[in-house]
């Protein structure tokens, strides 16, 4: 078998190709520090000529944004392997932030509502006003320690005061820390569940899809359209669960809670008050009543 050496200097051409390499390696800044780091010896560094070369290709084009190159949002770095020089690639800082910003983003699931509001932030949630302020402050100690609060709130207020924005800005604030929120348009839901009757299941699999998220929020409840069926084996087969499991569980209404019992005690049947009752006494058990006042934003 022909040495290395004896093909190489047989081959003119190859030579100088070889040369070249060597030359581009040893008078890269990078390589050099590297081997300096890892005090790697003359044969180490012989072994890894061709890693080394990898690694200036890839750094070009990772630094050039080339379209050639194959692993965007990774950087090339050299590691040692096995007593030589291999070429890995680490996650770059920018896609870092992009996944952490996707995967905070898919713990905010919306329901009825518009996808910008996946987009509001704590900061963004105005307190100018000072009858907002403890509102404000109630919802902020919860995000700070929502491991302990089993209750959430029933915040209730005129239109356009803010109530579903600051339960936005609470689901992406309580991403960042790894829980997820599902913010249901309570009136939206209705109609799609009842539209699920026909299907197999699907009533079933639409409320075990939200009874054990680990945030409930019901937006907007009382605006729907009440009936039994609706209050007695939906609504309130969502709320017992949560209510034995203690999970957080919140609701934004126009109504405050005396107006919600009469809401769902008026069906088109008759005036339901018992059965109103039983639902009510587990919303008063998984909440507190919260009045959200100021002007009306929406317009803004």
């Amino acid at each position: 078998m022909e040495k290395i050496g004896d093909i190489l200097n047989s081959r003119p051409g190859m030579r100088e190709g070889y040369d070249r390499l060597i030359a581009t390696v040893m008078g890269n800044k990078k390589i050099q520090e590297f081997i300096q780091e890892q005090k790697m010896t003359p044969e180490q560094v012989s072994r890894s000529y061709s890693k080394f070369y990898e690694y200036i290709q890839e750094h070009e084009k990772f630094l050039g944004n080339d379209p050639k190159y194959a692993t965007k949002g990774y950087e090339p770095v050299l590691v040692m392997n096995h007593g030589y020089a291999d070429v890995s690639y680490m996650v770059t800082p920018e896609l870092e932030s992009q996944q952490k910003e996707a995967n905070q983003r898919r713990r905010v699931r919306l329901v009825g509502l518009p996808k910008s509001f996946k987009d509001i932030d704590w900061a963004d949630v105005a307190i100018d006003d000072t009858r907002r302020v403890d509102a404000y402050k109630a919802i902020s100690a919860f995000i700070k320690d929502f491991k302990k609060h089993a209750k959430g709130y029933y915040i209730y207020g005129d239109f356009g005061v803010g109530k579903s924005f600051i339960m936005a800005a609470m689901a992406r604030e309580l991403a960042k820390k790894g829980v997820s929120t599902t913010i249901l348009h309570y009136p939206t839901f209705t109609i799609d569940v009842r539209n699920s009757i026909k299907t197999d299941g699907g009533v079933k699999q639409m409320i075990d899809d939200v009874k054990g998220v680990d945030v409930l929020v019901l937006d907007d409840i009382g605006a729907e359209q009440s009936s039994s069926w609706l209050r007695d084996e939906v609504l309130q087969v969502i709320l017992q669960y949560r209510m034995q499991e203690d999970l957080p569980t919140f609701f934004t209404s126009n109504l405050d809670i005396a107006g919600l019992e009469k809401h769902l005690a008026e069906t088109k049947n008759a005036n339901e008050v018992w059965p109103a009752k039983r639902v009510m006494e587990r919303v008063r058990y998984l909440t507190k009543e919260l009045r959200l006042e100021g002007e009306n934003r929406r317009y803004e």
